[in-house]
């Protein structure tokens, strides 16, 4: 699934090209930089690979959110409606500028059920944040739609599908911004960065500054620079924007690979008539970083996921379920809104009232699901390998599901 994966001479290039100037801030030192500017690069590159008219980059992904937030207006009180099945980053973002995560349950596309996204919608609701976990997409026509209808904004988290599109757009260019992770185990990695995308001027204007400590990048004097706005310091450094130059160059090449292996492994797998395939929108749009998959019931699911470990071939299956990170069931963290810094009383009280309502239509969902990561390293053979013992234990245990009927 990641860039790292197939590190080379094009990222040691361009990160040497750093460091024989030593100017390692993506700002100022205009003569010792020697021309080098590898983060006005990357934005470059990334609004001509992605087909946007801004990008920023910045610290990470979640900086991204937060700088996105923060550049859409959105602040305290401020209701953001996002799914149960997403990264921490995503809540986390959202708590950071004082609004409130309003979470809603995912269908078997693993991203924002439309309909409940509708039902979630108060005089409080500003921003709908579809989350395109694990490489596909959310259904963007609906969630347009329903924005539209109630004038609200769309920020795509597209941190998990760099390089996916939905009907010929890429995902994180289509709302009123959009964010990538660039951290090291993404589809294109800066080791840690991030960029917020849009076709806004103001969002972009906002975020360059926002990120900077406020800083209006009018003049060539850094020092003289003015500060319309209070912000913060998300900057990226020039060696990993040195990275992500590189990688964003690779990206056809990734996600070739990533293509051709999930189509394989897919085909291997679907010799199993109990197993039921991810719904994606747009099939053609998918950059398979993952193949999600379903067994019929969460009893089987939970058993497959036992004997794989016990076999030794658990890894790179991912049982969200019950994963610390990502699915709403384990965020005991979240549950109890347990922060350092104090949060208001009713920004807290509304934290805990949104993450303890009942999410029975996304535990049918997550309770039956695999996602197998894909690999850029695997040979024929491997794939085949992977497939056969994958299916195997599937078959050894609905086997016995069936003797214990």
């Amino acid at each position: 699934m990641p860039g790292y994966e197939l590190w080379s001479d094009a990222e040691r290039k361009e990160v040497n090209d750093v460091l024989q100037t030593g100017i390692l801030m993506r700002y100022g030192f205009d003569g010792p930089r020697k021309g080098i500017w590898k983060s006005k690069e990357l934005e470059d590159a990334i609004c001509s690979s992605f087909g946007c008219k801004h990008a920023q980059l910045v610290s990470s992904g979640t900086a991204a959110l937060t700088t996105a937030m923060s550049a859409l207006g959105i602040g305290y009180g401020d209701e953001i409606i996002l799914p149960s099945f997403t990264f921490v980053a995503s809540f986390e973002a959202v708590i950071s500028v004082g609004a409130v995560p309003v979470f809603v349950d995912v269908d078997d596309t693993l991203t924002l059920n439309p309909e409940a996204v509708k039902n979630a919608i108060t005089p409080k609701t500003k921003c709908v944040m579809p989350v395109h976990m694990c490489g596909s997409m959310a259904d963007m026509d609906a969630l347009q739609a329903i924005c539209k209808e109630h004038n609200l904004i769309l920020l795509e988290d597209a941190c998990q599908s760099i390089g996916a599109t939905y009907k010929g757009k890429k995902l994180g260019t289509i709302g009123d911004a959009g964010t990538f992770s660039f951290d090291f185990v993404k589809t294109m990695t800066c080791a840690e960065g991030g960029v917020v995308m849009t076709n806004r001027e103001d969002v972009y204007i906002n975020s360059d500054g926002y990120s900077d400590h406020g800083h209006d990048h009018k003049g060539i004097d850094r020092g003289a620079d003015l500060h319309p706005f209070i912000g913060y310091n998300f900057r990226i450094s020039e060696l990993h924007a040195a990275v992500g130059l590189a990688q964003v160059k690779r990206l056809n090449e990734f996600l070739a690979i990533q293509k051709k292996n999930h189509a394989a492994l897919k085909n291997i797998l679907s010799a199993v008539p109990e197993i039921s395939f991810r719904r994606i929108p747009d099939e053609a749009g998918d950059s398979c970083t993952f193949l999600s998959w379903f067994l019929p019931t969460e009893e089987i699911t939970r058993a497959v996921v036992t004997e794989m470990k016990a076999q030794g071939i658990l890894a790179g299956n991912f049982y969200w379920y019950d994963n610390n990170w990502h699915y709403i069931r384990k965020w005991d963290h979240l549950k109890n809104a347990v922060t350092l810094n104090a949060l208001h009383p009713d920004l807290k009280a509304a934290v805990i009232q949104h993450a303890t309502k009942d999410f029975s239509a996304s535990d049918a969902v997550m309770g039956r699901c695999v996602s197998t990561a894909i690999g850029l390293l695997w040979t024929d053979e491997q794939l085949r390998t992977k497939g056969e013992q994958m299916v195997n234990v599937i078959k050894k245990v609905l086997s016995t599901q069936k003797q214990m009927a």
